[in-house]
């Protein structure tokens, strides 16, 4: 299978740096799947043309399966001259670094938008030449997709369900790899691999800046998922919570007329209070997606050390680049940790703190799994203080815009009434030597409450 990558960039030679790759050599990598060739077919001052070419060993690609239901397939199989996600791995492991936006002899390319083609003469594409257009042109390629007959000898057999796929735009060429990392399977709608939970954040890392923004992100996980119901969910709630729409979407539809101001502020304005009315300094926000609670305390200097959790790379990543830290003040830089670590697992760094905060976390966490919660924060980390927030399910029904009996986010395990909470609350705090005040967040209701409950747990010998 082959793909190439095409630019006019002035002098055009510079591809070569970008990927890591010289012009002039012919090179060869070992892949899961057979042997990449990257050559470069032309290379000039005025363009420059990348050609990667795997040879895929299709016997050693079923090599020990069993139970194959087409005893033939090893041998009558178009699969591996077919671009999907074969090339994907063979793109991932040839051109890594320029995909990770890695440039050591022209730093200053990885950030400057190049002009580009791409032509891929057999990709696999369910849904043709028109969802090839459904997932390239939001990110600002032009799509040339033209479907490849069976036999061009005998027209009258039809189209396969092959595209040779055009692609032009001006992008830079670590987006422009990433797009065709997660798009070439997405597109064929299968891959050769077992698909497993590690794939979510494969999916997000290379979708970092573009897939939570993209209008058929929904499709896209779930095809890359390979319609893994379980791990579609995850990923779409993790999209959510990058950029906040599910959340800010909820918000809105309550800020008028009760609310001025959305309930998402509401939210954290609430537990910064409750870490004053404790008078807490050094903070942990247990499940801190990306960054909105840590950000508010780190613009408030009672807040002496801050430290944030979180399992997901992706969502820490946008963390980071919403706090901006590479732009802090040395002081303000070194008063805030990222950290990667799950809500479930012990981690003996985070014993110590003043207070720990679960800010609507608590909800996204398997029932079955509430007593590892339980013992990694109030037994293992057990901080003088812990503040947790979880939707009131009895509020539901005055939100507008949720359908009846649909939780509030995706990725939902559950979502307590009031009675609910106070029990588990209440038996958290007899189990692990702590009392609980609870508190409502948001405007009360007569009849469901708030929207938002709080327990605020503290040591007794605190």
């Amino acid at each position: 299978m082959l793909m190439t990558l095409t630019t006019t960039l002035r002098p055009a030679t510079d591809l070569g740096f970008l990927l890591f790759k010289h012009p002039d050599k012919a090179q060869a990598f070992s892949t899961s799947s057979g042997t990449a060739h990257v050559f470069y077919p032309r290379a000039d001052e005025d363009e420059c043309t990348a050609a990667l070419l795997l040879d895929v060993d299709p016997i050693a690609l079923v090599r020990g399966r069993k139970n194959d239901a087409f005893t033939l397939g090893q041998y009558v199989n178009d699969r591996p001259y077919a671009a999907g996600s074969l090339l994907a791995v063979a793109v991932s492991a040839v051109f890594k670094s320029a995909m990770n936006g890695r440039c050591d002899q022209r730093p200053e390319l990885v950030d400057q938008a190049i002009p580009l083609r791409v032509r891929i003469p057999a990709a696999p594409c369910s849904g043709g030449a028109a969802m090839a257009e459904r997932l390239f042109a939001p990110l600002g390629w032009r799509v040339d997709a033209r479907a490849v007959p069976l036999d061009p000898e005998f027209p009258d057999w039809g189209d396969s369900r092959y595209l040779d796929l055009r692609l032009d735009g001006e992008l830079r060429l670590a987006d422009a790899l990433r797009h065709l990392y997660v798009l070439l399977p997405v597109m064929d709608g299968a891959k050769h691999y077992w698909v497993a939970e590690d794939e979510i954040e494969k999916l997000l890392r290379a979708g970092d800046g573009w897939l939570s923004a993209h209008p058929e992100r929904e499709l896209i996980s779930s095809r890359y998922l390979a319609h893994r119901k379980s791990l579609v969910r995850t990923a779409m709630a993790q999209l959510a919570e990058l950029d906040g729409s599910e959340e800010e979407a909820l918000d809105n539809a309550l800020a008028e007329p009760t609310l001025t101001e959305p309930l998402a502020v509401v939210r954290r304005r609430a537990v910064v209070e409750a870490l004053h009315q404790v008078r807490a300094h050094r903070v942990l926000d247990l499940g801190c997606g990306g960054g909105a609670l840590l950000r508010d305390l780190l613009a408030d200097p009672t807040f002496t050390e801050i430290v944030g959790c979180d399992v997901s790379a992706a969502a820490l990543d946008a963390a980071e680049r919403r706090l901006r830290l590479d732009r802090l003040p040395e002081r303000a830089r070194d008063r805030v940790e990222l950290r990667q670590s799950s809500v479930t697992y012990t981690d003996p760094a985070l014993a110590g703190y003043d207070a720990a905060v679960l800010m609507e976390v608590v909800e996204h966490v398997d029932a079955s799994r509430l007593p590892a919660l339980e013992h990694a924060v109030f037994g293992a980390a057990n901080p003088r203080h812990v503040v947790v927030t979880t939707p009131n399910v009895e509020y539901n029904v005055l939100f507008p815009t949720l359908p009846e009996g649909k939780f509030r986010h995706p990725d939902h395990r559950f979502e307590w009434t009031r009675a609910q909470f106070q029990e588990w609350a209440d038996g958290v705090a007899d189990r692990r030597g702590y009392t609980v005040r609870h508190l409502p967040v948001g405007p009360v209701d007569e009849v469901h409450g708030s929207p938002t409950q709080l327990a605020l747990f503290s040591r007794k010998e605190a």
